[in-house]
């Protein structure tokens, strides 16, 4: 099994951290042998935060060996996607290939949403269209020379983009949300059929939320697609998003969490909904959920580390005292 570290890179904004700090910890994760990726959210102005490709780029060239993604690009249907296709494949050059794309809608609600799409000129219902054709042209882009493409939103012709990704084929994930419930854990990564469409279409999946009998419920049906449309499935990836904290006192690690957690998202959450997204306690507790997770077919953990006190701390509780017992 495999892990990474989400950056909080909304925490600049909200007086949770500073740009410096990110990096700090984008560092401890290249030099812990244990985690193999770094992670951070996106969206443009809805959850306003640190660009996602910017704050890659940089993290890019202070390391060498960790995988660089966004977890997951929320704003990918919405920007324009020749621009896109060049910045993610120079920042792929850049890593010399240690970019792994996840794609998403971005879906939400309300009027902050709202006005995001209209200032784009973006129509709600459009945003998973967006986000398929976006991936075509970013394939097409990535793999062909002045040849016109032709769809929906976005046509062009005589265009050649350079440079192309180092890696070949370059990966594009996607992301689907947990089909939550009113309290607790979800019993599916997704509905139906946005887990079909990973299937068919994506290199890896994400998703968050998810109980780990949901997980293996959606991961199973992710390979059977895939299969059913001649896919071959064995190199096929998949990741958990979730936070955690470790803390002797489980009690005072959900506290603490709820506080980073409220603070982050701009939310009142509940318990049950905390825990459905959060790995917390002693190190024995810690422990036994990602167990679980592995024995559900889950391959990757990216953690964001939720807590209002020393990161750093968590840190190394997490790559000392848990991870290397997960077995």
């Amino acid at each position: 099994m495999n892990f990474g570290i989400t950056l909080s890179n909304r925490g600049v904004l909200v007086g949770l951290c500073s740009a410096r700090d990110l990096l700090a910890l984008a560092d401890a994760v290249e030099g812990s042998p244990i985690m193999d990726s770094v992670w951070c959210g996106d969206a443009l102005f809805v959850n306003r935060r640190l660009d996602a490709l910017t704050l890659l780029a940089a993290v890019a060239g202070r390391t060498e060996r960790v995988l660089l993604d966004p977890a997951c690009m929320g704003s990918f249907a919405l920007r324009n996607p020749l621009v896109f296709a060049y910045e993610w494949a120079s920042l792929d050059v850049l890593s010399n290939g240690r970019t792994r794309l996840v794609a998403c809608a971005g879906g939400g609600a309300g009027p902050l949403w709202e006005a995001e799409t209209a200032a784009l000129a973006i129509a709600p219902g459009d945003r998973r269209k967006r986000m398929i054709e976006n991936i075509r042209v970013l394939r097409h882009l990535w793999t062909r020379d002045n040849e016109p493409f032709t769809g929906q939103f976005t046509s062009f012709a005589n265009v050649t983009l350079e440079p192309k990704p180092v890696q070949s084929p370059c990966p594009i994930w996607l992301a689907t949300n947990a089909e939550r419930l009113s309290k607790g854990q979800a019993d599916s990564g997704g509905s139906e059929l946005a887990l079909t469409r990973v299937g068919k279409i994506a290199d890896g999946w994400m998703t968050h939320s998810v109980s780990p009998e949901g997980f293996q419920r959606s991961w199973d049906f992710i390979l059977q697609v895939g299969r059913e449309s001649g896919r071959d499935m064995s190199g096929f990836d998949n990741i958990l998003y979730h936070h955690i904290n470790v803390s002797d006192d489980k009690d005072d690690a959900l506290a603490d969490s709820k506080k980073f957690l409220d603070l982050y998202y701009s939310a009142d959450y509940s318990k049950e909904r905390i825990e459905s997204w959060l790995t917390y306690g002693s190190p024995r507790d810690c422990i036994e959920q990602i167990r679980q997770f592995k024995a559900s077919g889950c391959r990757r953990i990216t953690f964001r580390i939720s807590t209002m006190r020393d990161p750093m701390a968590q840190f190394r509780r997490l790559v000392e005292e848990v991870l290397p017992h997960v077995g």
